[in-house]
């Protein structure tokens, strides 16, 4: 295969309710988008943040203590790295050759993330990655990630790197990804069906603007999938009138944008789920970022420069004596 047919290829973004709170169904179902995706020739994948088992929509609705008859379910149904239900994804990335990012709730420990998983066409994993700061209410259910989760990675189809939700709205951490001259972003968002009406930052309008804006400053191509509420969930979720009117059923709007911001596909309605496609042309990146290139020609370093701390944040760092430091007299 030639470097250009290389550059040149399909990527499809899911739009589609998860099967909430059910581990073992909504791997199931990624499963059959897998395939879908892969018979329709894409070469990749994206799904939406923390698609598996389902985003916890019970923070936004009530109190923490209604919340808590969730809060085991949430746990239980969350996905441990290397698990049979991780090898089974694995396994589909590499029987139907397509690349995958993985939106899912990662249970370590006794702490749960929001993390995103990019897994190869052989089924290899390339990377797992954390939300750095979990926004406003997912501070009660996620930990944090840290500066080493801000990674863009070398791949057979190009450089790919991932964000979640709000951290589309943090111009730092977008400016460290940049700088990783990456050239396919996945930019996972959970639904935009909360607070309709009452909150514009929580909008369709003006998330769909920041994976936007992600394109046309990074200069990469950005898919953006996007989860939708179910009936069922909102009956599962929504037990009272006040409640279906904080939480709407539907909010997909998943979207491609090219890297000078044009978007490459017609949406579904909010309600429909399936697969967007889209065609990727590595080399027209060269031509987008000949007018911006924030973090090359179009930077001013002597002016303005970012400090990242790109290091994991380990919690306990381990020291052993060395023996030979001490005689056996105990002197």
């Amino acid at each position: 295969m030639t470097t250009s047919e290389i550059a040149k290829y399909k990527v499809a973004a899911v739009q589609a309710a998860p099967e909430f709170l059910n581990l073992d169904k909504g791997v199931e179902k990624a499963v059959r988008l897998i395939e879908e995706a892969a018979k329709n020739g894409a070469k990749l994948i994206a799904f939406p943040e923390v698609w598996l088992p389902g985003y916890p929509w019970w923070i936004w609705l009530d109190s923490p203590a209604w919340g808590m008859q969730f809060v085991q379910r949430h746990f239980e149904n969350a996905l441990l790295v290397g698990s049979p239900q991780w090898e089974r994804l694995c396994a589909a990335a590499a029987e139907h050759r397509i690349f995958v990012v993985l939106g899912f709730c990662e249970r370590q420990d006794g702490t749960l993330y929001i993390a995103q998983a990019i897994i190869d066409d052989e089924g290899r994993v390339v990377s797992t990655r954390r939300k750095l700061k979990p926004t406003h209410a997912e501070r009660t259910v996620y930990g944090e990630g840290d500066g080493s989760h801000l990674s863009v990675h070398q791949t057979s189809i190009g450089r790919i790197g991932a964000l979640s939700c709000a951290e589309h709205i943090q111009p730092l951490s977008k400016y460290a990804m940049y700088s990783q001259n990456e050239q396919i972003h996945v930019a996972a968002w959970p639904s935009f069906s909360v607070y309709r009406g009452a909150a514009f930052q929580l909008s369709p309008e003006a998330n769909l603007a920041a994976s936007q804006v992600y394109a046309l400053e990074g200069g990469c191509y950005v898919l953006a999938p996007c989860a939708l509420v179910s009936k069922e969930m909102l009956e599962m979720l929504a037990d009272t009138p006040q409640k279906r009117q904080l939480l709407l059923e539907g909010g997909g709007f998943a979207q491609i944008f090219g890297p000078d911001a044009k978007p490459l596909c017609e949406p579904f309605p909010e309600t429909q789920e399936g697969l967007l496609y889209a065609d990727v042309d590595l080399g027209f990146i060269g031509v987008a970022k000949a007018a911006y290139d924030p973090t090359g020609h179009y930077s001013r370093p002597d002016v303005v420069r970012l400090l990242w701390n790109s290091k994991p944040a380990t919690r306990v760092h381990s020291f052993q004596a060395d023996p030979t430091e001490y005689n056996t007299q105990g002197e």
